[in-house]
């Protein structure tokens, strides 16, 4: 039995484009047909983005325009179930359509964005963060012992970390990067927050075992310009102006249609 590939339904246009890759009863199929088909698969998409991807995709689209002809000669929309379902799903395409046109005519200006922006200025910082690298081992002996070579210069911290540590960091010397607060186990968050760029510190003991710990830099917080988090502000504002127009929508329709809850 051939895959049945989702979405499940066969888009066409009322006037053809792209190249006609196949004709069921008389009706083409065209590349744009399999590529909007292949694009409303989400996640999925890529992986048939390739000729035996959109080949498959076709033979499918083939399928849906045979079932559907099969099903008109058949007269199954006059099947009592088929219209059942029809009325459900027009009410659900109604209902959707609804709210669409509810929040439609929601704008956001610039002056909004900038206003809002201007206001909640102190709330515009991009946070603390610290550039960090660390040696993870099994047991606290180990480490005492890793990090007194280290200090005693027989070692660079970085092949120290290649030789033991058991993190996927060693590949990097054990550089973790940069990180903010509360992004790390709280022993280890606590020790990185506190000490100096520089510092070499350990062990400290986590649930995954010993660190030595080397700061590497410290990056301050810093106060966000208006072209930095401009685009998220407009987002942001534009939900929380369709949230309103929803929701005063919904307190008009209940003067219209009570509802009485069990």
């Amino acid at each position: 039995m051939a895959e049945i590939l989702t979405p499940n339904s066969f888009g066409t246009n009322p006037q053809p484009t792209g190249k006609v890759l196949a004709t069921v009863g008389g009706k083409p199929i065209t590349e744009e047909d399999v590529t909007r088909f292949m694009m409303a698969m989400g996640r999925n998409a890529q992986a048939y983005n390739n000729p035996k991807g959109r080949a498959a995709i076709l033979e499918q689209l083939v399928a849906q325009r045979l079932f559907l002809l099969d099903a008109q000669r058949n007269l199954l929309e006059r099947d009592q179930a088929f219209k059942d379902q029809l009325a459900k799903v027009k009410e659900q395409l109604l209902m959707e359509y609804a709210i669409a046109k509810c929040v439609e005519s929601v704008r956001v200006s610039e002056e909004d964005v900038r206003g809002y922006y201007d206001t909640h200025k102190d709330e515009m910082v991009e946070e603390e963060t610290v550039n960090a690298s660390h040696i993870l081992v099994d047991s606290e002996e180990k480490a005492n012992a890793i990090l007194a070579s280290i200090n005693a210069g027989e070692i660079s911290f970085e092949d120290a970390a290649r030789e033991n540590s058991s993190c996927p960091s060693s590949a990097k010397g054990g550089n973790l990067g940069d990180f903010g607060r509360g992004q790390m186990v709280p022993e280890f968050d606590s020790a990185c927050f506190e000490m100096e760029e520089g510092e070499v510190r350990g062990p400290i003991k986590t649930q995954f075992g010993f660190h030595i710990i080397r700061l590497n830099k410290k990056n301050p917080a810093e106060a966000l310009s208006y072209n930095d988090v401009r685009s998220q502000l407009f987002e942001q504002l534009t939900r929380e102006k369709q949230q309103a127009a929803y929701q005063s929508k919904i307190n008009q329709l209940k003067i219209l249609y009570p509802v009485d809850k069990a």
